[in-house]
């Protein structure tokens, strides 16, 4: 999967789960200061990037995720082992 698809996606995903206009979200956007994520919010976001994805994301390196970019990053790395 190349960034700007999984981008696309990702932007869908936000928009659904944390009600935010899609032309809001950049690469830079934080979850929890420019999306009004809260913490319940970021674990259902991580678990429907998990099943849109196939991926698995350990709670160790959810951690780290705190931008959209960063996200985006993270699902093409291990989209692609």
């Amino acid at each position: 999967m190349d960034r700007a698809e999984a981008l696309e996606t990702l932007k869908e995903i936000i928009v659904e789960q944390l009600s935010v206009n899609k032309e809001d979200i950049t690469e830079e956007s934080k979850f929890e200061d420019d999306l009004g994520a809260d913490s319940l919010d970021i674990v259902e976001l991580l678990m429907a990037l998990e099943e849109q994805f196939e991926v698995e994301i350990p709670d160790e390196d959810a951690e780290k995720i705190r931008t959209v970019g960063e996200a985006v990053s993270y699902i093409v790395e291990k989209s692609g082992e």
